[in-house]
């Protein structure tokens, strides 16, 4: 007896597929709270898997190898959260000078607008006080959601240890369980595409480490120079913040032109900021960034945008965090399935070479003759 293979038609195939991402897409977001650390914690432990095996080569049982990874990672973090307090509390203190001085340039911005658009101040600051009342009242109502996320973020920082600490543990039972789920027809192709997948998340992840401490001394080096105030603190949110691909750098850059006109005597110093922001973008997008961070996979910037957005309206600012390395997984699994392959060119940076037509005409002129 000849089996028929069953062939569906294209809108079928296609509603079939937009109901699957309906339903993956849905439980992403409900199950975020279990989703988004988990996630964290298998990227983690595939940045942290060398220092492991560096430890049990060194003859150290693995069991002891993991404990002495997260420890040492947990003092690099400390260090680095230590010094970001101690800023920010140094920032915390000058707050109310710096919203006096913000106070008297809305006055004088308040004064020029009202005699260029002839508009009585009056009406002005009862717009503002207007505003600024609604913006009170929805403060207020979300005090009790913010305390709840702020809580959750707390469990979730508990979870993500034991995470890692499990997900190293048992690294050769989860790889071996990865490989049982295809025939043997395939294990040489899921082989490949589970070592790539390890190889670019751990290169990219460090050469994110790195770019962003390279960024973290180039803007606070520069904001020192031009006598900004807080100049640490900017310079470690802005790399920090230089991680999410082009919509981070805008933000980064933004916080200190607002502080050199609140600090400032003149307008000029936020103008000098942005020129030394956007040379250090230069030398970020055409050195930093193709030596340290670059990666077998390539993804194009119109993409990288929408994921990016896309994340952060699926799982908050975690999602723009997460969005990248997951979208160059999903890439990489791409590249490696026939079926997929066009999408996986989709998602690159390859850019197939434009048809000369010129050539064309004159051929088909010269028949015509």
């Amino acid at each position: 007896m000849i089996k028929k293979e069953l062939i569906l038609p294209f809108y079928l195939k296609a509603t079939i597929f937009l109901i699957g991402i309906i339903a993956l897409i849905t439980i992403l977001y409900v199950a975020q709270g279990i989703v988004v650390p988990l996630v964290f914690a298998i990227i983690i432990g595939i940045l942290l898997q060398p220092v492991v095996s560096f430890f049990t080569r060194m003859k150290i049982n693995r069991l002891v190898a993991i404990a002495m990874t997260l420890f040492l990672t947990f003092l690099v973090i400390a260090a680095f959260g230590a010094l970001l307090f101690s800023q920010a509390s140094r920032f915390s203190e000058s707050w109310p000078v710096l919203v006096d001085k913000f106070t008297v340039i809305l006055n004088d911005s308040i004064t020029w607008a009202s005699g260029y658009f002839d508009i009585k101040p009056q009406k002005i600051h009862e717009w503002i006080l207007k505003s600024k009342s609604e913006i009170i009242n929805t403060s207020s109502a979300a005090i009790g959601q913010t305390i709840l996320t702020v809580g959750s973020g707390l469990v979730v920082l508990l979870l993500v240890p034991v995470y890692v600490f499990m997900i190293l543990y048992y690294q050769p039972l989860l790889r071996d369980f990865i490989r049982k789920l295809f025939n043997e027809i395939h294990q040489g192709q899921v082989n490949e595409i589970v070592t790539q997948i390890k190889t670019v998340i751990q290169h990219y992840l460090i050469g994110l480490v790195i770019e962003a401490v390279i960024v973290a001394i180039l803007d606070a080096s520069a904001l020192l120079l031009l006598g900004i105030d807080y100049a640490i603190l900017l310079g470690i949110i802005g790399a920090l913040l230089n991680v999410i691909p082009y919509i981070g750098g805008i933000v980064a850059v933004a916080m200190p032109m607002m502080i050199a006109i609140a600090t400032k005597s003149t307008a000029w110093y936020a103008l000098y900021v942005l020129a030394a922001y956007y040379f250090i973008q230069l030398i970020d997008n055409n050195y930093i960034v193709p030596i340290i961070v670059s990666s077998k996979v390539k993804i194009n910037a119109l993409f990288s945008i929408i994921v990016v957005i896309a994340g952060n309206a699926l799982w908050g600012i975690p999602g723009m965090f997460l969005s990248i390395p997951l979208l160059a997984i999903i890439k990489l699994i791409f590249d490696h399935i026939e079926p997929l392959k066009p999408w996986g060119f989709l998602l690159g940076d390859t850019m197939p070479v434009l048809l000369d037509i010129k050539p064309i005409l004159k051929k088909i002129k010269s028949k015509s003759k």
